[in-house]
């Protein structure tokens, strides 16, 4: 199955530790505010999304109850349309909202390039 978002082994470590805490989760990818274009971890609803959002994929994680949601918004999804994000962590603190702060590490993203046969896949 194709799909648009990943994430790492050390992420979903990371993402079934703050749902521990924290209950459900939901990422935004930042636009450029705050942490850069990181990755931003809420509670799931907390960050609130509309019509001018796109939700990217609804991740499964090993024992995580549900989904996780990965939103963007429409007008950057509009030129990250042909890209695979994969969620990863890092050491060292985000300067922003996200859950993840205190916890001494950050979400990023690494990127590719879709294929031809992702893309045809994905109906784009």
């Amino acid at each position: 199955m194709v799909s648009r978002v990943d994430v790492t082994p050390a992420a979903a470590n990371l993402i079934r530790s703050l749902r521990g805490t924290h209950g459900p989760l939901m990422f935004h990818q930042s636009g450029g505010c705050c942490d850069g274009s990181a990755p931003m971890c809420f509670p799931e609803g907390e960050f609130r999304t509309g019509s001018s959002d796109v939700l990217l994929e609804e991740i499964v994680i090993d024992g995580v109850a549900e989904p996780v949601t990965f939103w963007m918004s429409s007008s950057q999804f509009a030129l990250w349309r042909h890209t695979h994000l994969t969620v990863d962590v890092v050491p060292g603190r985000g300067s922003g909202f996200s859950l993840e702060a205190p916890e001494g590490v950050r979400f990023l993203i690494r990127s590719r390039l879709l294929t031809d046969d992702e893309l045809a896949a994905l109906g784009d």
